[in-house]
């Protein structure tokens, strides 16, 4: 049986699911949300969803109501009998508390899996995870997108003559030894050093910079305090350029401050997350094509490998 596929969208991230439903061929169900005078608030669907393919489509950034509405949404979905219920987020919010890094902390990231799981989620696409291995921290299937099917061809029409690939962090480095492989470049590595959340101490680079177009990518920017001292780093040591890119614009506190006022060139980010505010130096890619192809083939039980350039 073919069953009916329905899509909807949390509150937060209406933007970008009315661009996937599009993409997709149909329109957005119908969801309300219901808030009482102390802030609660309450989901319900405006239409049947029963022996229905349920896609809820809800980024996890702050604040933490955002969650909290998805797994509402999900619980609705499952007592009203939904055939499956898959969770859409584009931007998977706590995936940086992936570990225990210091005594009497909370792996925020299994924690957020196993509410998921709690509330009915049978299946979940996100893109461009923290850490890879919050994929484990599920005991159903997990569609992990990379956006890389995204940025690669924007970094390939910028014809760079002296490309260079770099990762802002050890933590990246894997991420853009595959682009680096992928557009036969070089790859340079920044070091850092952090005495808490937010704060570098230190920063140095390893590999050559002189004379190089270089392309920081990275899976997400907060501050950008991370970007804009490596830019400047780089351009100390003789690059001609720096540009970067990342999936999931997080931009907070002085974010949008600190990417005007630094010598990168410009920064490329998708609308896992909706911008603030205006920026000048950043440019805006669109994820909602590559999910609309996602759902189609997890609707059909279709390979989505062939969405990935490099992983």
């Amino acid at each position: 049986m073919n069953n009916q596929v329905k899509i909807f969208s949390g509150s937060s991230s209406r933007y970008l699911a009315e661009k996937i439903a599009s993409n997709y061929g149909q329109e957005l169900g119908k969801v309300s949300l219901l808030r009482f005078s102390d802030g609660e608030f309450q989901t319900s669907y405006e239409e049947t969803v029963r022996g229905s393919d349920v896609f809820i489509i809800q980024s996890t950034f702050p604040p933490t109501d955002n969650l909290f509405e998805l797994l509402l949404m999900i619980d609705a979905a499952k007592r009203a009998s939904a055939h499956q219920i898959i969770a859409v987020m584009p931007y998977f919010g706590f995936a940086r508390q992936d570990r225990k890094d210091q005594p009497r902390v909370a792996i925020g990231a299994k924690m957020v899996a196993n509410l998921l799981s709690a509330a009915g989620a049978t299946r979940i696409v996100t893109m461009d995870l923290h850490a890879d291995q919050i994929q484990g921290f599920f005991d159903f299937p997990v569609d992990h997108l990379y956006c890389s099917s995204i940025f690669l061809p924007y970094i390939q029409g910028l014809n760079l003559p002296n490309l260079t690939m770099a990762a802002p962090d050890m933590g990246g480095t894997k991420r853009a030894n595959a682009y680096a492989k992928f557009l036969k470049t070089d790859i340079v590595i920044c070091y850092k050093q952090r005495s808490r959340a937010n704060v570098i101490d230190s920063m140095t680079v390893i590999g050559e910079v002189e004379g190089k177009d270089i392309v920081l990518v990275d899976d997400l920017i907060d501050t950008g305090g991370t970007l804009t001292k490596a830019a400047d780093m780089m351009l100390d040591k003789g690059a001609n350029s720096v540009r970067a890119v990342c999936t999931h614009a997080v931009l907070s506190g002085k974010a949008y401050e600190n990417i005007e006022k630094s010598r990168i060139l410009e920064l490329v980010v998708t609308d896992t997350i909706p911008l603030k505010q205006e920026c000048s130096k950043i440019k805006v890619l669109s994820v909602a094509e590559l999910f609309a192809k996602v759902l189609h083939s997890v609707h059909s039980f279709e390979s989505i490998s062939s969405n990935f350039i490099v992983s």
